[in-house]
């Protein structure tokens, strides 16, 4: 028992993080996002409006650190009318919803009070943006045809994505990606989550959509960009911001944005790329 120990401690400290619980996490998450799609996709536009909500109260959280105090509620609220307009609405709705949502609430915040307003205000819009705005293109893959599979090949791509990149970075890293914003990506990383992805999204579109492989591949070395990045920039929240994590809700990962900073951004290419080949019957 005490070798087992160590050996599991040897395996967290590498990691950086309690990997065990990490694990059991993820796959109870993945059991849930299937498990509503299969049942009924409008329950996982619910579940993605929770994780959008608490993600909301953990930057704003993040912000109080950092000097920028702004209300949970109209934050919350606008995130229920974004992610009930693209329900309902579509990507028009989503983008009217955005367009109304935000100047209402920097109105808000500017008659709550004008001190740094430009800080509160800048702060909010971003926070709008960055994750119900977003977030929305996730519920837009679960309202097409085949909710299933649209929303298996975000995860494909993402899971692929930073688990590789995590193997290879311990196995192979020697070069340090961007040491400034996160210290424990390297090239090596980059590289077995580019073949990781490319072939991870072939497979998807070659045998669950029945589309040329080279269609997922080309998606897979976009997924890897924006999963990289969007994990790039809630890095550099997080450094300027002088957190570790966006919150602890998560054993093993952290907080809801620690765990869904690279799907955030890796949504939209998704949605996008799926609706460019079905206007192109390609």
């Amino acid at each position: 028992m005490d070798d087992l120990h160590s050996l599991n401690e040897a395996i967290n400290k590498r990691a950086g993080r309690k990997l065990l619980p990490s694990i059991a996490v993820s796959l109870t998450i993945l059991g849930l996002v299937f498990g509503l799609l299969e049942l009924k996709p409008i329950l996982f536009a619910v579940l993605v409006l929770a994780a959008v909500i608490l993600g909301l109260r953990e930057i704003n959280h993040a912000y109080g650190i950092g000097g920028i105090t702004i209300p949970n509620l109209p934050l919350a609220l606008g995130a229920v009318v974004l992610a009930t307009a693209t329900w309902f609405g579509g990507v028009s709705g989503l983008a009217v919803a955005t367009a109304f949502v935000i100047p209402n609430v920097m109105v808000l915040l500017l008659v709550m009070t004008p001190v740094d307003f430009v800080k509160r205000s800048t702060a909010a819009a971003f926070s709008l943006f960055y994750i119900p705005f977003l977030a929305g293109f996730i519920i837009l893959l679960a309202k097409g045809d085949d909710p299933v599979g649209r929303i298996l090949i975000l995860v494909v791509l993402v899971a692929c994505n930073d688990t590789f990149a995590y193997i290879f970075g311990v196995l192979f890293g020697k070069h340090y990606l961007a040491p400034h914003i996160s210290p424990k990506k390297t090239w090596e990383g980059l590289i077995g989550s580019v073949l990781a992805c490319t072939i991870g999204a072939s497979l998807v579109f070659e045998f669950w959509f029945n589309k040329h492989w080279y269609l997922g591949a080309l998606l897979g070395l976009m997924g890897v960009a924006t999963a990289t990045f969007g994990d790039l920039i809630e890095s550099a929240m997080k450094r300027d911001l002088h957190i570790k994590d966006m919150g602890a809700i998560l054993p093993g990962h952290g907080g809801i944005l620690d765990r869904i900073d690279s799907v955030l951004f890796t949504g939209p290419t998704v949605w996008f790329v799926l609706e460019l080949i079905k206007h192109f019957k390609l």
